[in-house]
């Protein structure tokens, strides 16, 4: 199966005895929607769907799925919005795509990739990538396959929005310009934060061997009570003796 394609036939049996003879012949259900049309059922393989995925754009992968059935052969651009797994084998037991419009926008997330050596990590600092991914809209064919971020400017303190980013053209991102991205932090800082919260935790604590203030209070006042005031009446037990 060639990189972008994929053959699938239309279904027209549901239920669950119709799936569970689709699995049984190597085969899984699929359903196709969006575009303003009604959605379409199929059958497909699942090895053949891994091998029309883009080994590294994936899920962003433009598809042209051909689907057999119903009297005549149709191809639609689309994309795999969705898939479930076998919890245990861990194999695709159903697909979800969506009908696209190449000339459109779609929505897509794609990774970013942190590229360089911070100058404050050279200086003792670290690192921090808060934002992993980022939600794009852009027509299909310039979905990138990463969102490369250069952080060898980076000094200590210093830290990158989704704002700062460069997008290629015609790609613009669908989240918070404010959201930080990455951030490059003083060690020291971090060492401070860790010893008070230490300290905090020190003086919470009782002493080791030491009763709780509490339970030393109510020992001692039992005590209190036990004991018989000096040079006063004796224990029951003394004045039967």
């Amino acid at each position: 199966m060639e990189v972008g394609k994929l053959n699938v036939a239309l279904r027209t049996t549901k239920g669950s005895s119709a799936v569970r003879k689709l699995r049984q012949q190597g085969k899984i259900p699929g359903i196709c929607y969006g575009g303003g049309k009604d959605p379409v059922l199929v059958t497909l393989d699942p090895t053949e769907l891994m091998k029309s995925l883009d080994p590294d754009k994936r899920n962003n992968t433009v598809i042209a799925m051909s689907i057999d059935g119903g009297g005549k052969n149709e191809v639609l651009n689309v994309m795999l919005r969705d898939w479930q797994r076998d919890a245990l084998r861990g194999n695709v037991t159903h697909a979800d795509f969506v009908r696209i419009d190449i000339t459109r926008e779609v929505k897509a997330t794609v990774p970013i990739v942190l590229t360089g050596k911070a100058e404050g990590v050279k200086l003792g600092g670290i690192i921090h990538q808060a934002v992993r991914t980022l939600e794009i809209a852009c027509t299909p064919d310039k979905i990138p396959t990463t969102i490369d971020v250069p952080v060898d400017a980076l000094g200590i303190g210093d830290a990158i929005h989704v704002r700062s980013l460069k997008l290629g053209d015609g790609v613009r991102a669908l989240m918070d310009g404010g959201l930080t991205i990455c951030s490059v932090t003083a060690p020291k800082a971090e060492k401070v934060t860790a010893a008070a919260e230490g300290a905090e935790a020190a003086a919470a604590a009782p002493a080791e061997g030491a009763a709780p203030a509490a339970e030393a209070g109510k020992a001692a006042e039992g005590g209190a009570k036990a004991a018989p005031a000096k040079g006063g009446e004796k224990p029951a037990a003394e004045k039967k003796k």
